[in-house]
């Protein structure tokens, strides 16, 4: 019988029991069981965080018989242990509410674990005696898994609510101190969460905690492989074409040998059986598109981004940075590594073809107030290059142009230079859903933008008028030679009027 998809749950004991699909984690859970004890792990939201955790919790408490068949069956012991499980899910916009869901996590683990606290008001003072009983009672050391240890403080970073992300930031640091004061009780402890804050804003002292975020021996502790897809889905994935599926959903990269899918994108795609935007439908990224207005930043610079690993390593929310609220979120992944004088340095971009289109289509909602007019300029540029129609292309880049403020968001010094205009071109081409390549690297020099759409290769260049001939330097450099393995590749050069803002030519030439 075929197995069900697990869409609609993440605890691992109905997965087990009920025949739904499951990618065994359990080699990464017996590693980090063996030879870790205080464990810290970043993943964006939906991406098997919370399921992980749940795995974690039942191979603590003994359950061999769910894990018949699987990587860790014989291979440990289980040795039953307490578990004390926080999960932050409530309302955390007052700091009162905030504390009544802890006191409300402190009484559902009292009740499963057969414990009454006598502290009931204090969540910090009830949680230091809900481990000390714990491990009284049941004569072992106590196990801690917190889920979305920073939901109370992310649920808050709009400016408006900033000081009540302060005030939840201050609540946890007490609150997780306990898990530093009870080290003696203590077997494991697992916290998981979307941002990485430093230690010193919310750890205080717990310096044993070990970041295993970018650790690859756990590159893929979370999230499929391609092999999954060919193994454990292959009832699902007949008949599709999986290298479309890898890129649109495929490019996590959490310093492994191989690439990772979000899991939530995956299963609702083998569900649902059409590629539509799942995960970034689960969550409006309006907090992020203010903070890239505020900054100057646009959606170009997200295809190449170099940034050192200070970055990456914390969130600070009185001074947030474009760049790790981007990468910590899910909206950017690694591309590459560069060491220079013993410094790290890492290269973002968009992980895939999901990401990048409802990213980059979403600021145009944000920016283009004619939203009919956006849709319809991005429908007509797909058709025309999905067609080969580039004596239609000029009039509908020149409402291109005009549906985009002046104002768009890029640094001042750039705006009457044709980096403004490639900014604009990309976020349409981008939105429209075209396989895009930025800055191109060829032997000979750099392509401006490259679209793919269907069977065809486009290669822009943007000048403005005056500067110089674009076919020209496409030609002279050849540039299209890497696409020669596409039946039709097009050069195409936009002559930019500097003075009217608007295009004043657009010639083209088909190399292949």
């Amino acid at each position: 019988m075929k197995k069900r998809l697990p869409v609609d749950t993440q605890t691992f004991r109905r997965i087990r029991e009920e025949g739904y699909i499951y990618i065994d984690k359990t080699k990464e859970a017996l590693d980090l069981i063996q030879d870790y004890r205080f464990v810290f792990l970043s993943r964006p939201r939906r991406f098997g965080k919370s399921l992980f955790l749940d795995t974690l919790k039942e191979i603590f408490e003994g359950s061999k018989e769910l894990f018949e068949g699987l990587y860790i069956y014989d291979k440990y012991d289980f040795e039953p242990h307490p578990v004390i499980k926080i999960d932050w899910a409530g309302d955390f916009k007052t700091l009162e509410s905030t504390k009544e869901v802890a006191l409300a996590i402190m009484e559902s683990n009292q009740e499963r674990l057969d414990i009454s606290c006598k502290h009931t008001s204090n969540p910090s003072v009830c949680f230091k005696e809900l481990l000390e009983k714990a491990y009284q009672k049941y004569g072992k050391e106590v196990v801690i898994l917190i889920d979305e240890y920073d939901k109370p403080i992310l649920d808050n970073v709009e400016k408006e609510n900033l000081d009540v992300a302060k005030q939840n930031r201050e609540f946890l640091r007490s609150f997780y101190t306990i898990i530093k004061s009870n080290d003696a009780y203590i077997r494991f402890a697992f916290l998981t969460g979307v941002s990485r804050f430093s230690r010193v804003s919310i750890f205080s002292g717990l310096n044993n905690l070990i970041d295993i975020s970018l650790n690859p021996d756990f590159a893929y502790i979370c999230g499929f492989l391609h092999s999954n897809l060919t193994n454990e889905f292959k009832e699902y994935t007949e008949g599709i074409d999986l290298e479309e599926v890898r890129r649109w959903y495929n490019g996590y990269n959490f310093l492994g040998e191989e690439k990772v899918y979000n899991p939530y994108d995956i299963l609702l795609f083998l569900k649902n059986k059409q590629f539509d935007n799942y995960w970034f439908k689960t969550a409006t990224p309006t907090f992020l598109i203010k903070l890239l207005k505020d900054r100057g930043y646009n959606t170009l610079q997200f295809e190449n981004l170099e940034v050192s690993s200070r970055i990456l390593d914390s969130f600070d929310i009185e001074d947030i940075e474009v760049e790790t609220v981007m990468f910590q979120a899910g909206y950017l992944t690694i591309k590459d590594v560069k060491r220079r004088a013993g410094k790290t340095k890492y290269i973002l971009t968009f992980p895939n073809q999901e990401v990048r289109t409802s990213f980059n289509d979403y600021i145009l909602d944000y920016i283009v107030p004619n939203r009919q007019l956006k849709e319809r300029i991005e429908d007509t540029l797909y058709d025309i290059l999905a067609e080969g129609e580039l004596d239609k292309l000029k009039d509908v880049l020149k409402s291109l142009f005009s549906s985009v403020p002046y104002q768009l968001f890029v640094r001042k010094d750039i705006r009457d230079t044709e980096s403004y205009y490639s900014v604009a071109l990309y976020m349409y081409l981008s939105g429209a859903g075209l396989q895009i390549e930025i800055e191109d690297t060829t032997d000979r020099g750099r392509i401006d933008l490259t679209a793919i759409v269907l069977d065809k290769v486009y290669i822009f260049e943007l000048k403005m008028e005056g500067e110089g001939n674009p076919i020209q330097q496409i030609k002279e450099k050849r540039y299209y030679e890497k696409y020669l393995n596409y039946p039709e590749v097009y050069a195409v050069g936009i002559i930019i009027d500097s003075k009217e803002k608007t295009v004043k030519d657009v010639v083209w030439e088909r190399v292949k």
